[in-house]
C-alpha cells in the first residue's frame, strides 16, 4: 500500500481511505451494515495496508463512530492509523446541536472522541460550511481543538471555492490552524470541482480526499435509468440523493465508456472509474465505501491500474457540465 502526504502537511495517509458511513445502524439507512457485519471490512482494510479511516458524527447519528472506534481499537495500533471524523450536521432537536458555532464544535469533538473511545482524532473536518456562524468563530474554535490536542489537523468538505479561499485567508490573517484537506465530490459523472476547487487546493497545498469516486455505484454498473427500478441493491433502490447528481443521458454514456475500457483491460468497471480518480493531480486518497468484501478488494486492485492518456480522453469525452445547484 502506497502512502502519500496529505497536501503539504507532514501527515501520511494510505492511497485509499475507508469511508465508514456504511457501518453503523440499519435504522438510519437500510443499506448500512451493523457492527457484526461491519467488522470484516475493517479487518480486510487493515490487512491490505489501508491506514486512513473516515467517519462523521452524523453517520447513523453517532453509531458509526462507535462501530469504527471499537473496530480500530481491536484491530490496529492507534499510532499506525489516521482517524478522521466530521462536525456540522444536526445531531438532535436541540437548537445548538448543529452548525459550526464554538459551542457545537467544542461539544461535538468531545462527543465524537467519547464515541470513538479515543483521546484525539488525526483529522477533524467541517462537514459543509455554516452560513449562520462567522468564519472567525469557526476557525478559532477549530484552532483551540488542535491546540488542546483533541485533533492533530483540520480539514474542510464541500463548499464553494471562494468560501474555502476566504477561510484559508482568514486563518492566515489571524494566525490560526489552517485546513490541510478538502473532502469534495469527484468522479467521472461529477467533475464540477475541476473548475475552481481543485486548482485552488493544488495551489494552496490542500490535499484532496474525494468522496463518491464511483458516483454512488453508478460507475460500477449498479444503477439503471428506470426510475421505477434503479438497481438490484438496497442502496440503489433507496438512495434518493443519487438522483440529485446523476442519471442524465450523458451519465449513462459515461457508464458505457467505463464498461468498454474495463472489458478491454479485463478488469471491473469500478476499478477503471477509481483509477481515473486516483490519476487526478492533487488527489491523496479517494474515500471508498464497501458493503461487500469484493467491493473493497476491487478498490485495492484499482491501485495497480494506470490508465493511458487515450483511455482517459475516451472516459472524459461524454461529460457535460451539471447545474451549479448540484
Amino acid at each position: 500500500m502506497q502512502h502519500v502526504n496529505l497536501g503539504r502537511s507532514g501527515l501520511k495517509v494510505s492511497r485509499l481511505c475507508l469511508g465508514c458511513m456504511s457501518y453503523g445502524s440499519p435504522a438510519w439507512r437500510p443499506w448500512v451494515l451493523d457492527e457484526a457485519a461491519s467488522r470484516p471490512f475493517f479487518r480486510r482494510a487493515i490487512e491490505a495496508g489501508i491506514t486512513f479511516f473516515d467517519t462523521a458524527d452524523m453517520y447513523s447519528l453517532g453509531v458509526s463512530e462507535k462501530v469504527t472506534g471499537r473496530a480500530l481499537r481491536d484491530l490496529a495500533r492507534r499510532d499506525d492509523i489516521v482517524v478522521a471524523t466530521k462536525v456540522r450536521h444536526r445531531m438532535s432537536d436541540a437548537p445548538n446541536d448543529c452548525g459550526l458555532s464554538r459551542k457545537h464544535i467544542m461539544a461535538g469533538i468531545d462527543a465524537s472522541l467519547k464515541r470513538l473511545g479515543m483521546d484525539h482524532v488525526d483529522l477533524y473536518q467541517i462537514h459543509r460550511a455554516d452560513d449562520e456562524t462567522p468564519i472567525e468563530e469557526t476557525l478559532e474554535a477549530l484552532d483551540d481543538v488542535v491546540r488542546v490536542g483533541k485533533a492533530r489537523y483540520v480539514g474542510a468538505s464541500t463548499m464553494p471555492a471562494w468560501k474555502m479561499m476566504k477561510m484559508l485567508a482568514t486563518a492566515e490573517r489571524m494566525g490560526l490552524t489552517r485546513f490541510v484537506s478538502m473532502q469534495n465530490q469527484l468522479n467521472l459523472a461529477f467533475r464540477e470541482e475541476e473548475r475552481e476547487m481543485m486548482p485552488l487546493c493544488r495551489e494552496e497545498g490542500i490535499g484532496l480526499i474525494p468522496y463518491s469516486p464511483l458516483a454512488r455505484g453508478l460507475l460500477a454498473g449498479g444503477r439503471r435509468a428506470d426510475k421505477a427500478d434503479r438497481g438490484d441493491t438496497t442502496r440503489a433502490r433507496s438512495d434518493e440523493v443519487a438522483e440529485w447528481f446523476y442519471f442524465t443521458d450523458e451519465d449513462f454514456t459515461i457508464v458505457d465508456r467505463v464498461g468498454e475500457v474495463a472489458r478491454e483491460r479485463g478488469v471491473k468497471p469500478a476499478q477503471v472509474a477509481l483509477a481515473w480518480v486516483l490519476a487526478q493531480e492533487g488527489v491523496a486518497a479517494p474515500i471508498i465505501g464497501a458493503t461487500r468484501i469484493e467491493q473493497l478488494d476491487d478498490a485495492i486492485g484499482a491501485l495497480d491500474i494506470r490508465l493511458s492518456a487515450e483511455e482517459i480522453e475516451r472516459l472524459e469525452a461524454p461529460y457535460r457540465p451539471k447545474p451549479p445547484s448540484r
